[in-house]
């Protein structure tokens, strides 16, 4: 009985209750509303690479590698069920998520020196106004976009290791 339960019931991947956070918060109306982001395949990507980099970045504090790759892992399946959806046939999915997986790299890194403790200020602007505006933010958006990813750093910050696992960060 308990192995027919578990292939008609199997677990949810690992992490999936905090890849659900990430995307779920990524999709927050306020984002696209007063932040300015664009609310199109585009924007929607930048926002969700932009909580998995300060999710990754906080395990990379941590020291938690092994779910850094797993997270890395549910991006990549993610995005590559999302390119299918668009339309992205396998000849050129894998292009496609060379890009994508470039993107994110490119991100965390400029996310990762902005939140630095010694980094200036308008380090993290800088980076958002490339990232998340592509080069194009509307007037103060990024730099009022700034102070809402910070204190979203910090409320990750704040929570457990537990928490943040399991996608509960508050």
């Amino acid at each position: 009985m308990s192995l027919l339960k578990r292939l008609l019931n199997p677990p949810p991947p690992p992490l999936m209750p905090l890849w659900t956070w990430i995307t779920e918060t990524a999709r927050d109306p306020l984002y696209y509303t007063r932040h300015q982001v664009a609310d199109t395949v585009d924007g929607r990507f930048d926002m969700v690479a932009l909580v998995s980099s300060l999710v990754l970045i906080r395990l990379e504090q941590l020291d938690l590698r092994r779910e850094q790759a797993i997270l890395t892992e549910r991006f990549v399946e993610d995005m590559d069920g999302s390119l299918r959806d668009i339309g992205i046939g396998d000849m050129v999915i894998g292009k496609h998520m060379g890009r994508i997986m470039g993107a994110l790299g490119g991100r965390l890194g400029a996310y990762r020196d902005a939140l630095a403790q010694a980094a200036a200020p308008d380090l993290l602007a800088e980076a958002l106004a490339r990232n998340v505006y592509r080069g194009d933010p509307p007037d103060g958006a990024a730099e009022d976009m700034a102070i809402a990813v910070r204190a979203l750093f910090a409320r990750i910050a704040a929570a457990l290791p537990a928490q943040l696992l399991e996608g509960t960060v508050r």
